[in-house]
This record gives C-alpha cells, structure tokens and sequence, in this order.
C-alpha cells in the first residue's frame, strides 16, 4: 500500500470527528468497491487504502499513535489488513450485507410460499350483483405433526454446524469473497437429525381446502381478486403465499357492456318512432319504464342514468343506454299501403295545393262546384 497520509486519503481534516471519518469511508468505499469495478486494478487499490485508513483513524488508540508517530506507529500488525475476509468484515460494519459480504450473513430458514392462481368464470348476474364462491384448491399446507417445522414430535432442529446457522460458506478467490449457500444444509441453516415422518422434514404436506371468496357487485373480465395467506404453504415455518382469483365474465345477450355503461337495443315500429310511446326495457335490478319521445330517429341514444354496472365499491353506477331501432315493415296489406300512399301524398302538398283543395271542398260543399 502506499503510504498517503490517512486524513488526505479519505479527505478529512485531522481534528474530523468519528461520525465525518465513518462518512468519507463511506462514500469511498462505495464509490471504490470491487463489485462495482470489476478489472479496475486501481479502484481495488483505492478501496483498500481507504479501509486501511478508516481502521487506523476509527480507533481512538491507533489514530493517537498514528498523529504522532505517523505509519511507523501503527505498523507490525497494528494496521492493515491480514487477509481480505478482515476488509470486508469492516465494510459491512458500515453497509450491512450489501454485495454480500455482511459479517452476519443469514439464511434462508424459513421461505414464503409461493402464490397461487385460479381462473373463475361467473355469470353476469353474479358479476352485476355480487356473489360469495366457494372454491375447493388442492395445495400445499402447514404439515399438521411438526407445525412446518420440519422435525419429529419431541425433537427439533439444530444450527448446521458448517455454516454456524447461517445457511452460507464464503470462499476466498484472491482478493474477492463469494457466498454460496452451505451444502450441508442446503442453505437453510439447520440441520434436521429426525426428520418429520409426515412431511418428510419439509414442513409442508399436500392438501385440498375449500375457502370463500367474495365476488364483489360490477366486476368486469379480468379483474383479479387477492385472498391473502391462501396461497401454498411457506417451507420450515415460512408465511403462506397468496391466492389470485382471475375473473372472466359470461356475457348476458341482452345488453352490451361498455365499462360500467350497458346499452341495450330498443325496437319501435314506424308509427311508434313518430307518434312517441312508453316502453319497458330490462334493467339489472327488474323492468325499467321509459317515455319514447315523439319523432325519435333510428340510432338515437336515450340515457336512464344510475341504472348500469355497479363500480365495485362504490355506490354509484354506470348508465343504461337505450339504442332506438326503427323497424321498417317488410310486408303490408292493401289498407296498410293505401294509408301510407295517402300519408306520403298528404306530406308532398305544398300550401297552395291545400288552399285550393279546400276552397273546392268548400265551394262543393255550398254546391258552386
């Protein structure tokens, strides 16, 4: 290493209190570190004179030696570092397990289970007003005889002595530490002497349970429902995962859904479409009354607001949209044909034409005809 002045080395002064030194070490050693300079000769150089510096100026004792002797005063064992599991244990006094080098690294004991995920498809009805299902799921559960602990009734288990519990091994390469998961115990940290005969040590047993799920009112296809801790069983104890209800809604031939929005389709005939009527369109909660106006051209919306898809949750709802359709007639009888002829003439007399056909009808009438 070369023998730069510490304090220059992580920048500091040299009446810098504990708290700025452990701040400068900080910022270098994460700005110089290995993982983050992989090849980088001097980044490794770097890192290593600043966690040498930050070993000397950190302890009281070394940094009173070190400002009046200088390296002479803490050399023969008293600085640097042996080997470089010494560095990183004292960089993850500061950083924790941060590139997985931590002096307390642990292991994976207990694991979450993993989620599961049902496909339900459901009526409109349901999907409009809300339902409760019952669903039957094969999966895993907590094994019953140990509680997912793995071992046998009356014994338990024991810290893997390899790892010392801490389901990993370090191997040195050089300069660098890799962590890899014990091969003893297979990272979990522990080692099972009598395994539960049950679940065979893994804590967990296959199982079918039947839960509940409510279907809240104006859910649409794919909304997903999250149960929690329905999921499979964790392993040696670990929290249970999720469960993901995926919907998919059946259509209802009545309506087109928009959103929350229905539209249904309302036919008239030629006569109803100009004169007005009152009609009956189906609505999700019964029969709904609706005034058709007088005049009213094929196409045309008319809106009966509130009465769509509920918002899931909410209290308001979509709207029911009426679609009005003319329907022309494909066949008339002889009277039906002889009125529309007189009603189309009757549309096609211009004023003059009328003012005359009255006054003959008049003058006829008073016989000057």
């Amino acid at each position: 290493m070369t023998e730069r002045d510490y304090y220059e080395v992580l920048s500091v002064s040299r009446d810098a209190g504990t708290e700025e030194i452990r701040h400068a070490y900080r910022k270098l050693a994460m700005r110089y570190h290995p993982d983050r300079n992989p090849g980088d000769a001097d980044a490794e150089l770097k890192f290593r004179e600043a966690a040498e510096a930050y070993e000397v100026l950190r302890d009281p004792e070394k940094r009173a030696r070190y400002d009046r002797f200088g390296h002479a005063g803490v050399q023969g064992g008293a600085a640097g570092f042996g080997n470089a599991e010494d560095i990183f244990a004292h960089f993850s006094d500061i950083f924790g397990d941060l590139f997985g080098f931590g002096g307390s690294m642990r292991g994976s004991r207990a694991e979450a289970g993993a989620d599961l995920r049902y496909n339900l498809t459901i009526s409109f009805a349901q999907a409009a007003h809300g339902d409760e299902i019952s669903l039957t799921l094969p999966r895993h559960v907590e094994c019953p005889d140990c509680k997912g602990g793995g071992a046998a009734p009356g014994s338990k288990a024991e810290p893997c002595r390899q790892c010392r519990g801490t389901g990993q091994v370090r191997r040195s390469q050089g300069f660098f530490q890799l962590a890899m998961p014990c091969p003893a115990c297979r990272g979990t940290g522990r080692i099972i002497s009598r395994p539960c005969a049950r679940c065979k040590g893994e804590g967990r047993v296959e199982d079918s349970r039947e839960i509940m799920v409510r279907i809240p009112a104006g859910v649409d296809t794919g909304t997903r429902l999250r149960v929690r801790g329905e999921g499979e069983a964790g392993f040696h104890g670990g929290p249970a995962g999720d469960l993901y209800v995926v919907l998919t809604v059946e259509d209802d031939a009545r309506w087109e859904r928009h959103g929350q929005d229905l539209i249904f389709t309302q036919e008239v005939s030629f006569a109803q479409a100009a004169l007005g009527c009152r009609v009956e369109v189906p609505g999700i909660d019964g029969p709904l009354g609706m005034d058709i106006p007088r005049g009213v051209q094929s196409g045309a919306l008319l809106r009966l607001a509130n009465q769509g898809m509920p918002y899931p949750g909410r209290k308001q709802r979509g709207d029911l949209l009426v679609a009005v359709k003319v329907v022309t007639p494909t066949r008339l009888n002889a009277r039906q044909e002889e009125l529309l002829r007189e009603f189309e003439r009757a549309g096609e007399e211009t004023p003059l034409e009328k003012v005359k056909s009255a006054a003959r009808k008049i003058g006829k009438a008073m016989g000057l005809d």
